[in-house]
Parts: structure tokens; sequence; C-alpha cells
């Protein structure tokens, strides 16, 4: 009867575990072509800054080096609430610059929403790119922007890749789970015509889906937030496998600890706000948009969902279980295979294996940073590696 009733408490988990493994193997078909554009539309690419004068200048020189007729792009870096002179050092890079003080309205998405807001008045460009202050982009970005716009689509991700994966263990195992997440789950999506989601980095907006769903996403993970809000609103985010942003991840425990508590905190706010009505208006509706817009949200965290796998397997080996024991297998199987397609999307080679071999580890001191503090509302700044304390985080 135990063994029987460890199996039914396991079904969720087989639910949500088979449901990654769906996601892994249709990742794995062959990609189509890319399209080409040859670069009509006008673009504003957006980065948004706090106190980030040490890496401005080469960030604002990277974009401007873009593969897309000079006169068809500007890049435009929102200095927010600055203390430093990041606006300076921008400007003289060649950038516009806007100036944004508000000591009550701190954060990303005001940011986001002021330059957004500006660059609509203004009129001079049928698309907006975003790319965080800490990023090198490829060279083909806004060609394969404008390709997807050109198509009809509204909303895009590029592929969000770790600009820094040899600098410890962390940021190799972030390369990997960047590879589940930021990989592996878009070109699965895109293949279903389902939206890939945003994440912050690499997104772009055409100016008919910014006017239709203004950016009113002041979360702590406003990517997500607008995202949902698109969704809703019939607009699906497509996946641009073929332009990469790569950003800097943090290797240190105490700036990691900081930001997954802001990742993983604000996830969890999103899924309690918002899965519930999706879920209910995708069955209303009939819409599997809203439908995998839900299970994202529910399905936990890979080391979460880890956890409780391990430990049922656990139970059933002690148990005897039969049935239990193809559960919680199952589970285990799907998983490993599901991790196993990351780190061969991830390209990081053997090291990587190495690097998850640390993922106990992780998956323990998560744990402990996740039960320590409340996560902060406000737009902190998360140690590089090349600087002592600088940087941005949504």
């Amino acid at each position: 009867m135990i063994g029987l009733l460890l199996a039914l408490a396991g079904l969720p988990f087989l639910a949500a575990c088979g449901y990654l493994f769906a996601l892994a193997i249709l990742s794995a078909r062959p990609k189509a072509s890319a399209a080409q554009s040859e670069g009509r539309l006008r673009f504003a690419v957006v980065v948004p800054a706090h106190d980030e004068e040490a890496g401005i200048a080469a960030t604002v020189r990277s974009l401007l080096d873009l593969d897309y007729p000079r006169d068809l792009f500007r890049v435009v870096v929102v200095a927010d609430n600055c203390l430093d002179e990041t606006s300076v050092r921008a400007r003289q890079a060649g950038a516009h610059v806007l100036v944004r003080y508000d000591a009550e309205r701190r954060g990303k998405g005001y940011a986001l929403e002021h330059a957004f807001a500006t660059i609509l008045r203004d009129g001079e460009a049928d698309a907006v790119v975003v790319v965080d202050a800490d990023t090198i982009v490829s060279g083909n970005l806004l060609r394969a922007f404008a390709a997807r716009l050109e198509a009809g689509e509204l909303a895009i991700q590029a592929d969000y890749a770790v600009r820094n994966p040899g600098a410890s263990w962390r940021t190799l195992l972030m390369s990997v789970a960047l590879g589940l997440v930021h990989v592996v789950r878009p070109l699965a999506r895109e293949r279903l015509r389902l939206s890939c989601g945003l994440r912050g980095n690499g997104m772009c907006f055409a100016r008919a889906a910014l006017e239709r769903v203004p950016h009113r996403a002041f979360s702590i993970v406003e990517d997500l937030e607008y995202g949902l809000r698109l969704g809703e609103a019939g607009i699906r985010v497509a996946y641009a496998s073929e332009a990469h942003v790569f950003g800097e991840m943090v290797s240190t425990a105490r700036a990691a600890a900081s930001q997954r508590r802001r990742w993983e905190g604000g996830r969890f706010a999103m899924a309690r706000l918002h899965a519930p009505r999706l879920l209910r208006d995708a069955v209303r509706l009939r819409d599997r948009v809203r439908l995998d817009l839900a299970l994202d949200l529910l399905v936990p965290p890979l080391s979460m969902l880890a956890v409780p796998v391990l430990l049922g397997l656990a139970a059933a080996f002690a148990l005897h279980g039969s049935a239990a024991l193809a559960v919680f297998g199952a589970c285990a199987v799907f998983l490993v295979a599901y991790v196993f397609r990351g780190w061969v999307v991830s390209g990081s080679g053997a090291r990587g294996l190495v690097a998850l071999s640390c993922a106990p580890a992780f998956v323990i001191w998560k744990l402990a940073v996740l039960a320590a503090r409340p996560v902060t509302k406000e737009w902190v700044r998360t140690a590089r590696e090349d600087q002592g304390s600088s940087a941005t985080s949504a």
C-alpha cells in the first residue's frame, strides 16, 4: 500500500519530467535554414544601464559595429539612477543617452518603459531591441531580427549564452543550464509555433507589439512578466537561434547567491500570480500558447525537481515498490536525457561534464540560498569578473 501511494505521489513529477524530456526530443530535430534580410527596417537598440561606467563604452562600440546599414539603427543607453559617469562614457562612445532619475520607480522595468515610450513618441524606429550592458553580440543580430519581423513576427528572442564559461565551475554549469533554458526549450517551442519566452537580454519588439501591449512590467523578472502579457494578447515570442548575445555570469558564491534569489524568487511569484489564470484560460479558449506558458511556470526548476525524484527513487528501492520504482525511475531517465541534451547544445565539452559533477553541491547551496533571505525588488549590482562590484541585474 505504501509503495502504491508513493507511486501516486510521483505522478506529478513524472508529468513534469516527461514534459522536459519531450522538449529535449523536439529540440533535436534538424533546424530550418535561417532567413536573411537585406536590411530595410529601422531599429533602436536599447541598453538599460545602472552604474556601468567601466564597461558601457565597449558595449556601445560593439553594437555600433553590427552588420546592418548604419543609418538604419541607433544605440540608446538608458542611464537609470546612475551615480557614476555612465551617461558621459556612453555618449562619448557614440550612443544616444536617456538620463533618468526617479527614487521611487527604480528598476530595469521602469528604465525600459521610459525608453520604449520615448522611442515610440519619436517615431524613428520600426522595432526596438534590448541588450544588457555587460553583453557582446553576434554581428548578424539585427539581420536575424529583421528577417523575422518581415515574416510577420512581432516579438523575437535571440539565443542568450554565457560570455565567460571558463571563469569557474559555476559559469560552466550556467553554460549547461542556459543551454537547457535558452536553447533546448526555445528550439522545441519554435517548432511547435509556441512562445519561446523572453530572457531579458537579446529581445526584439516590433512597434506594433509595444503599441498593442505597452511595457508595464516592473517585477524583478520583468522579462518573464512581459512575455506572459504578450502571450495573453495573442503575440508569441519567436526564437532567432542563429543570432547570439553573450552575457557575463557571476562566478563567486556571494554574487551568485544574490542573483539566484532574485531570479528564482521572481519566478515563483509569477507562477503564483499567473499560472492558475493562464491554465484556466488555456482550457476555456483552447489556446495552446497559454497552456505552454502555464506549464512552463508550473514545472519547478531542475534542481528542485531532481531532489524529490532522487528521494522518491531511494524510497522506492527501500520499499521494494515496483510501481514507485517504475515512476521515479522513468523520472530519473527523463531528467538525465534532458540534462544531456543541454550539455550537448552548450558546447562545453569535457569541462562541462566535470562541472556537472558539482551539480549536487550546487543544488544544496541553491536551496540554502533560497531559504536564507527574502528577494529584493531593487535594481541591484552584481559583481563581474573584471570589476570588484559592478553591473546590472534585472
